[in-house]
């Protein structure tokens, strides 16, 4: 029995990049050896567990055959403790919460490993961080998280799948690739892994072909393009095929009719057809291209017809068998099977030290008069620059919520005024009586009002002046929520999960368990 827990232990794999690109050409490596082994019908104890006190959970939430059943072979592989949690006759019925559910389970084994697929995205994020405390508070070895699939969110154990069956069809060559990604890649959890699974290649060529209702979301082009991917963009498989370079790796995602709208799930047949082979398009296919698909197929209506199993374009069969290999690597990796001759970087902690208050220079000469409106205060506070630019419905808005947010319920007055050039408008708050504004209160006010700045006036001067800028993170208040219904993290999915957002870009933030961008006025609590 393997004893040592190894450097992976504990470690969360709620999205591809919980894996540094060195860490993932290790599993890949791994995998290679395995699956050579068992193939030639050598031994493959070394790549074994075999510690029947660890605990491997199988909480699918969400209906699924393939991957389960990939899962709950890897994980017997592995001689450990397989529970299969059934969702359908569990405490769930009883509308226990996940958190609480999977807090039960966690004390069940001496160590534990969850493997988890959630309609709600950022699942296996928040598990990881709560129960991480938990289990220190309670003396319990830190449990480990895989995500089977959240949502429309991410699904990395099919793209670790996914890379390792492209660089398989490229004989291990990781310089470069060329693939298209082709059908639902708005929907598509396995195409929106891709944005950070491909980065185990030197150089990427992405060619997305999905008509406009059902290409990537901006936030995957965005993070492909700043990988330095090039991207090009393509309405069917028609057009894509009348260009000079069409790829040679073809990935296929299915219709996800479930997750859209009424408006395009009448359009259903026309944008099926877009994304569909059809017998005239193979012989434009370039010499030696691979079709991929996750799998299922649709059984009716498949983007990729029968018609092409027995051709040499099947690249799905094998590439659907390889997902034993990748996820018994991946629970070896967690598990401490392999790993400790790992000598590669891992992802870096998270730094949030970037200062965003920022002290301006202060002008000697009394803050002028407007002609109406405030008058400077002789001792207080003047919040200038709110929503500089905007419309005056925006900014009286903006106001209102700065008001709310910081409970400023006291004697001062606000309002809408045309800055000192006379193009733009911009929104005041005067607070008289009190001249300095406490640290912990302009980091919220950054949040809620990037841009503007913080004026501590005594004696009608301006004695300091403070600009802000959007924080790295809002994290830890109450007024704060995101606004995916799909997320852990939105309030009426009941998990009371602790609010946070990271700055992305210049002018958003993302939500940490979904991702989901915001602009820096949606992260408010209505």
């Amino acid at each position: 029995m393997t004893s040592n827990p190894g450097r992976f232990a504990g470690r969360n794999i709620s999205v591809v990049r919980d894996l540094s690109v060195d860490e993932q050409r290790y599993l890949y490596q791994q995998a290679r050896r395995l699956k050579q082994a068992m193939l030639s019908g050598e031994n493959v104890d070394e790549f074994r567990r075999l510690d029947a006190d660890l605990g491997a959970y199988l909480v699918f939430l969400e209906d699924s055959t393939r991957t389960k059943e990939s899962f709950r072979n890897a994980a017997k592989f592995h001689g450990v403790k397989v529970n299969d949690f059934d969702a359908k006759s569990s405490s769930f019925a009883k509308k226990e919460t996940i958190t609480d559910t999977i807090r039960m389970l966690y004390g069940y084994s001496s160590r534990s490993l969850f493997i988890v697929r959630s309609r709600l995205e950022g699942t296996c994020t928040w598990l990881h961080r709560v129960l991480t405390q938990y289990g220190h508070n309670a003396g319990l070895p830190q449990p480990s998280f895989i995500n089977a699939g959240d949502g429309r969110h991410e699904h990395p154990t099919q793209e670790f799948l996914d890379e390792f069956s492209f660089l398989e069809q490229l004989d291990w060559n990781d310089e470069e690739i060329h693939v298209a990604l082709v059908g639902d890649l708005f929907h598509g959890r396995t195409v929106h892994s891709k944005a950070d699974g491909l980065r185990i290649f030197r150089r990427v060529k992405v060619d997305l072909v999905a008509p406009g209702d059902l290409q990537l979301p901006p936030y995957y082009r965005q993070k492909m393009e700043r990988a330095g991917f090039i991207v090009r963009e393509f309405d069917s498989i028609d057009d894509y095929l009348h260009t000079d370079n069409p790829a040679p790796l073809w990935y296929f995602t299915r219709l996800q009719l479930e997750r859209m709208g009424d408006k395009v799930r009448d359009r259903a047949d026309q944008l099926r057809y877009a994304v569909t082979v059809r017998p005239e398009h193979t012989p434009r296919f370039p010499s030696g291209a691979k079709l991929f698909h996750p799998l299922p197929r649709h059984g009716s209506q498949p983007t990729i017809p029968h018609f092409l199993d027995a051709t040499p374009l099947n690249g799905w069969d094998v590439q659907s068998m390889n997902g034993y290999f990748t996820r018994i690597a991946l629970i070896g990796l967690l598990t401490g099977v392999i790993g400790n001759d790992f000598s590669g970087y891992s992802p870096p902690e998270e730094s949030y030290d970037e200062e965003f208050l920022i002290d301006a220079p202060v002008k000697s000469k009394p803050k002028p008069n407007f002609k109406v409106g405030i008058k400077p205060v002789e001792h207080g506070l003047v919040i200038d620059h709110i929503g500089l630019g905007d419309d005056p419905r925006t900014i009286w808005d903006h106001i209102e919520k700065i008001r709310r947010i910081l409970d400023l319920n006291c004697v001062s007055s606000h309002g809408v005024y045309k800055g000192h050039s006379g193009r733009n408008h911009k929104g005041i708050i005067s607070i008289p009586g009190e001249s300095t504004m406490d640290e912990s209160r302009m980091k919220i006010l950054a949040a809620i009002a990037p841009n503007a700045t913080v004026n501590m006036v005594e004696e009608g001067r301006v004695i300091r002046k403070v600009r802000l800028s959007m924080p790295p993170r809002v994290y830890g208040l109450d007024s704060i929520a995101c606004k995916n219904p799909d997320c852990i993290a939105f309030p009426e999915n009941g998990e009371f999960v602790e609010q946070e957002f990271v700055r992305y870009g210049s002018d958003a933030f993302v939500c940490r368990y979904c991702e989901k961008p915001h602009t820096y006025r949606e992260i408010w609590r209505d």
